[in-house]
Order: C-alpha cells, then sequence, then structure tokens
C-alpha cells in the first residue's frame, strides 16, 4: 500500500486525519513495528524493554486529553501480537483511541492480537474506542483479529468502552475481562457485523467486586449470509452491586448466531440483569421503507445500519 493508502486505512479506524491535526499523543504500528510515536506533558508513551508493547501513562488530574494507537497490517503473512498497557492516573478523564485494519488481498493471510491491559487509577475516568477493520480482495483471504482486554477499576473510576467491527474479518476472538472495585463502572458496547463466510467469538468475564461497584454490557450484532457468532458473557456479583447485560442479534440469510449469558450472585443485594434476543428484520419495517422509494435490500442496510449505531 502506498502512504496515502495507509492513511486512509487508520483514517477508517481512528480518525487519523482529526489526530494529526490535533497534537496529541499517539502511536502508530504498521507491520509489526512501530513508525511514528509522540508522548506529550501528561501522556507518556514508553516502549516496553522486551519491545512487545508499550506502556502508556497518563498523569494524574490529566483532563480533556486523547492518546491513539491504532494499528495497521498491510503486508501479507504477518503475525502481529502487541502487548499495550494503560496507566489512568487518580482524577484523570482522557480518551484513548485504538483499533486494528488489516489490508490484504486475494490468496494473503495476517493476523493482528492486541492484548491490552486498563488499570484505572481511584476517581479516574476514560472512554475507549476501538474499531476494527478488514479491507482488500475477498477470495482465499485470512483476516484474523484477536483482541484481549483485561480492565482493572480502582474505587470511583470509570471506564466506558466502545467496541465495533463491521465487515471484512474473517475470524475474531474477542476477550474482555474486567474486575470493578466500590464505586466503579464499567460501560461497554459493542457493535459486530459478519458477512459471507466469517466467524466471530465474544466473551466478556466481569466481577463485581466493591459495594456500589456496577456494569452495563450491551451487544448488538448483525450475522450476514452463512457468517456465524457466539456470544458469552458472565457477571459475577461478590458485593452489594448493579450488573446489565443484553444481547440483540439480527439474522439474514443463512447467518446463525449462539448467545449464552450467564449471572452469578454472591451476595443477597447484588442486582443482575440479562436480555437476549435473536431475530430478523421485521416485514413491516421493510415495507415502510420502501415506500420512501428504496429497494429491498437498501431498506435493509438502513435498518441494519441504524441498529448497529
Amino acid at each position: 500500500m502506498s502512504e496515502n493508502e495507509n492513511d486512509k486505512l487508520l483514517d477508517l479506524i481512528a480518525n487519523w486525519n482529526e489526530i494529526k491535526a490535533s497534537s496529541c499523543a499517539h502511536n502508530i504500528r504498521q507491520n509489526g513495528r512501530s513508525v511514528e510515536r509522540m508522548s506529550t506533558e501528561n501522556i507518556q508513551i514508553i516502549p516496553k524493554e522486551d519491545g512487545s508493547g508499550l506502556d502508556i501513562r497518563i498523569a494524574a488530574g490529566t483532563k480533556g486529553e486523547k492518546v491513539a494507537i491504532p494499528a495497521c497490517v498491510t503486508a501479507a503473512n504477518i503475525d502481529d501480537l502487541v502487548y499495550n498497557d494503560f496507566y489512568v492516573g487518580e482524577g484523570a478523564d482522557v480518551t484513548i483511541i485504538a483499533g486494528c485494519g488489516i489490508h490484504v488481498h486475494n490468496g494473503e493471510e495476517a493476523r493482528h492480537s492486541g492484548i491490552h491491559r486498563f488499570f484505572m487509577g481511584r476517581d479516574s475516568k476514560a472512554v475507549y474506542l476501538e474499531k476494527h477493520v478488514g479491507t482488500g480482495g475477498r477470495r482465499d483471504t485470512k483476516r484474523v483479529i484477536d483482541p484481549v482486554t483485561e480492565v482493572y477499576l480502582e474505587e470511583g473510576s470509570c471506564l466506558e468502552m466502545d467496541t465495533s467491527q463491521i465487515g471484512g474479518v474473517d475470524s475474531t476472538k474477542r476477550i474482555t475481562k474486567g474486575s470493578v472495585k466500590a464505586g466503579a463502572k464499567l460501560i461497554i458496547k459493542e457493535h459486530l457485523l459478519t458477512e459471507g463466510e466469517e466467524r466471530a467469538s465474544t466473551s466478556f468475564q466481569v466481577t463485581l467486586d466493591g459495594d456500589g461497584s456496577a456494569v452495563d454490557l450491551v451487544s448488538r450484532s448483525v450475522a450476514k449470509d452463512h457468517s456465524y457468532q457466539e456470544y458469552r458473557s458472565e457477571i459475577v456479583g461478590n458485593a452489594v452491586c448493579t450488573g446489565h447485560s443484553e444481547c440483540d442479534a439480527i439474522i439474514t440469510g443463512s447467518g446463525r448466531v449462539n448467545a449464552s449469558p450467564a449471572l452469578y450472585a454472591a451476595n443477597e443485594d447484588a442486582s443482575l440483569i440479562h436480555e437476549a434476543a435473536i431475530g430478523k428484520i421485521a416485514g413491516e419495517q421493510i415495507m415502510k421503507l420502501r415506500t420512501f422509494g428504496l429497494t429491498e435490500e437498501e431498506a435493509e442496510q438502513k435498518i441494519i445500519e441504524g441498529f448497529l449505531r
């Protein structure tokens, strides 16, 4: 890919043009190595001594700043594995942008596995935006993205995760684990689309360990064509806490979805709820949009786009 094409891929996953203009802290990873890095006074990006990834250290009290660490794989036969640790200081309030784009052509394979750990200091807040995309030819390609996320929330902290993977990735295993202390909150919103023969597996495991801790987990997915999705969620309430898990899936064509939410309460005042719904697009929704001049395919696409927002 040319430099301009690389920038287009970065823009898809991380709004790269905005990042360049804002001079925020960032690290660009391409084909298994860092190609550009910039720290700021409050956000330091430090390579790990063994070269396997980064330590991102956000100073206590940092407000309104962003840090971006997108990764791209644009060459065949790359198996990229990286470990990134985020240390968000006490009282900080920041936005973290990540994600990966894989661009390979017919007959090529590439893989990216990002292991991210978040250590949220007392009373800190962060919004984590992660987008995964796959581009290039479809025949005999294999684009694999296997993200692992671990979250450790100290008292009073809050992490809001917004993750999306909207087509183009042939295989993905998405694992998220969280430990939430007193008064802390974890919010997760997942948006997932599979097409063709793509396969996606999602697993959430969250433990609520302190009084007043909370998790709100919402997953919305669409399985099209012959694609297959597995969804697993587990919320464990060990204290006076609140937990909510919601899985909504739409099937079109011969898509398949297997959803298994689970709740475990170890405290009589743990309030845990799960919801799961799998179904097709309602015919009346299609008909209503067709009255505005859309074809059936266009109407279906509009409904899917709105559902995945």
